[in-house]
């Protein structure tokens, strides 16, 4: 007879490697935070366990991995919308970071969108934001996965002087939460039109020897890119490369114009794309080439951007719209099926962020990052294919439970470690703050 920690049994897993396929039923076992095992449930007889957890109607499947987001920013849900990117950030964005950013804009922004990505099945994200510091502290508070990617900027923030600040800052935080089992730290050069190439030359050779990766914006207009061709002669992606920034530790972030030969650097060189969709159209700041890109065998991933410029953390939206939009874009209506926007929302996510060998599918041998979605609603019945419900029917309010190293952080929608309360009512004192400045 084994004995296991948990025993969950859904009506469905959708492991997504080796397969996305949904196999029914199936149940999974987690022991010490790792899945041991993935098998029918009429051959669970010889198993017991700790705790056993009926899933009727369920799919079972890995936590969603959000590639690319500011999560702090969530405190500026609404505050400037429908504007172009660079009007966006400049006359508006930036100068209400500039006022009002501190240490505690940082702790409680981060935690409301720890909260909303937990409720919509997120178990690992990724975070590019100042007081990097903070935001780790309530990742672990939270108990959730993160990728910190410290930024790198030029000029001064309420965070830094200078680059050499930045970089001093950010790598004595990796050096604190070096054996931090959820939380990572690399390079966040924010972008090549903020950060010289001198300074994007010394990240490159800092990230070479401490073997880091790199998450920079890139290529996210075409405004932006003909703007460095002005300047360099040369367009932003081959600058990255002529500087040794980009290979399989790089990860480009959004990627919306792209012509072939960008297309061919980034197979050859075995670099990541991050989509983030919504946050793209609604700053009317193109399209990614997601079809193109998987054809030449890029591997894509999936990100929300801030709430700031998308207004949601939700990757349930996020494959739906990249879904949509690869279609569109096109003219194929079977470009990216639900089974690849899954992929790219799950281990495309943990292969983005390098941690495809701990998390991103449900094989054994991997942690225990997992969500419960119901599937029994209205919205999604009649059932034909689960997969197809969760990437088109599916909102994220169907998620039940997410289990992060195994430990369970939200059950039946309770979260489980975090006074939702309570960070509600700092999120409506900072509205307060930021619209009624001076006062």
């Amino acid at each position: 007879m084994q004995t296991v920690d948990l025993l969950l049994h859904p009506d469905w897993i959708i492991p997504v490697a080796p397969s996305t396929e949904a196999l029914a039923n199936h149940s999974l076992a987690v022991t010490d935070g790792n899945i041991i095992a993935v098998l029918p449930r009429d051959a669970c007889a010889g198993i017991t366990a700790q705790e056993t957890i009926e899933l009727p109607g369920h799919a079972l499947l890995p936590g969603l991995v959000n590639s690319h987001g500011h999560a702090a920013m969530s405190l500026l849900r609404g505050f400037a919308d429908d504007l172009p990117l660079m009007p966006w950030l400049e006359n508006h964005i930036w100068p209400a970071e500039g006022a009002h950013v501190d240490a505690g804009f940082v702790r409680d922004g981060t935690e409301l969108a720890i909260v909303e990505m937990l409720r919509s099945g997120i178990t690992t994200f990724s975070d590019m934001y100042f007081f990097p510091d903070e935001a780790a502290a309530a990742a672990q508070r939270a108990g959730i996965r993160c990728q910190l990617t410290f930024p790198v900027f030029d000029f001064p923030t309420v965070w830094a002087r200078d680059a050499d600040e930045y970089i001093s800052k950010g790598l004595a935080l990796r050096d604190t939460l070096k054996h931090s089992s959820l939380v990572t730290v690399v390079f966040g050069p924010h972008a090549p039109y903020t950060v010289s190439q001198a300074n994007l030359e010394k990240i490159s050779t800092l990230a070479a020897e401490l073997d880091l990766a790199v998450h920079i914006h890139l290529h996210e207009t075409v405004g932006e890119v003909l703007q460095a061709v002005e300047s360099n002669d040369e367009r932003p992606l081959d600058t990255l490369h002529r500087l040794g920034l980009i290979g399989p530790r790089s990860q480009c972030v959004h990627m919306t114009d792209l012509g072939d030969q960008d297309i061919a650097l980034l197979a050859k060189t075995g670099a990541h794309v991050v989509h983030c969709p919504q946050s793209n159209l609604k700053l009317a700041s193109g399209a990614c080439p997601v079809t193109r890109l998987l054809a030449a065998g890029v591997n894509v991933a999936l990100g929300t951007d801030s709430a700031a410029s998308n207004n949601g953390l939700n990757l349930f939206q996020e494959m739906k719209t990249a879904a949509l939009l690869a279609k569109l874009t096109s003219g194929d209506a079977t470009a990216l099926p639900a089974q690849q926007a899954l992929h790219m929302a799950t281990l495309g996510g943990a292969r983005a962020l390098g941690i495809d060998d701990r998390v991103g599918s449900l094989e054994p041998g991997k942690r225990a990052d997992m969500i419960a979605v119901d599937l029994t609603g209205p919205e999604t019945q009649p059932m034909y294919n689960p997969v197809s419900q969760l990437v088109y029917a599916c909102n994220g309010s169907q998620v039940s439970h997410s289990w992060i190293d195994g430990v369970p952080v939200m059950a039946q929608r309770k979260l489980l470690r975090l006074d939702e309360h309570g960070i509600l009512t700092r999120a409506e004192q900072w509205r307060q703050r930021i619209s009624q400045p001076g006062q």
